[in-house]
C-alpha cells in the first residue's frame, strides 16, 4: 500500500507493516548475530567510495577505522577532507554508502572516545542497518513480502526497528467491524 507498507490477513483481523521499518529491525539481529557468530562478512565494492566530510568528521572515522573494519565498514582516510569506502557489509546489499558514513560519523561524534563500538553495538548497528534496508516507496513484490513476514515472525524484537518505532499494527476483526458499525 502507497509503496510503503504491507497489508496482510491474520487469523484475528489484520496487520499494517512498515516495510522499511521491519526490513531495519531484521538486518540490525542479523548484523548482531554475525557479529557474535564469526565476524560481519564484508563485500568489497567495485568502485571505491570518496565521500567529503569536515576533517573533524574524518579524523572520528579514521580514528575507529579498525572497529569498523569489524563490523563489516573497510574505511580509511583519503586526503584533506575525505575518506574513501572499499568494503561494506555483506548483508546490506546495495547501501547508501554517502548517508552511512555520515551518519556514523555524526554517532561517533556524540559517543565517548574511550567507548568501544562494541559496546555501543546496537546504536551502531542500528545506522548500518537503517541505511541497508528496503526503502518506502520501493514496490515489493509478493514473494518479497511475504519473506519479509515470514523472518518477522521467527525474530525477536520484531516489533519496534532498531531506533523504537512500531514495525507493525494489529486490527482485530472485532474492530474493524466495529469500524464499519457492523458490532
Amino acid at each position: 500500500m502507497h509503496g510503503t507498507y504491507i497489508v496482510a490477513q491474520t487469523g484475528q483481523g489484520i496487520v499494517i507493516v512498515d516495510q522499511h521499518a521491519a526490513h531495519e529491525r531484521l538486518v540490525h539481529e542479523r548484523l548482531r548475530k554475525q557479529l557474535e557468530a564469526q565476524g560481519v562478512a564484508r563485500q568489497g565494492l567495485l568502485i571505491p567510495e570518496v565521500i567529503e566530510l569536515e576533517e573533524a568528521a574524518v579524523a572520528r572515522i579514521a580514528a575507529r577505522a579498525s572497529e569498523l573494519r569489524e563490523l563489516g565498514l573497510v574505511v580509511e582516510a583519503f586526503g584533506h577532507g575525505a575518506v574513501v569506502v572499499r568494503e561494506v557489509p555483506a548483508l546490506l546489499g546495495e547501501v547508501d554508502v554517502q548517508g552511512l558514513v555520515r551518519d556514523l560519523a555524526d554517532d561517533l561524534a556524540e559517543l565517548d572516545e574511550a567507548v568501544g563500538l562494541k559496546d555501543r553495538l546496537g546504536e551502531v548497528c542500528a545506522s548500518m542497518a537503517c541505511h541497508g534496508s528496503v526503502r518506502a516507496g520501493r514496490r515489493l513484490n509478493p514473494d518479497e513480502m511475504n519473506a519479509l513476514l515470514r523472518e518477522m515472525e521467527a525474530t525477536p524484537h520484531s516489533g519496534q526497528c532498531s531506533h523504537g518505532r512500531p514495525t507493525y499494527v494489529a486490527l482485530d476483526l472485532k474492530d474493524i467491524e466495529r469500524l464499519f458499525g457492523r458490532r
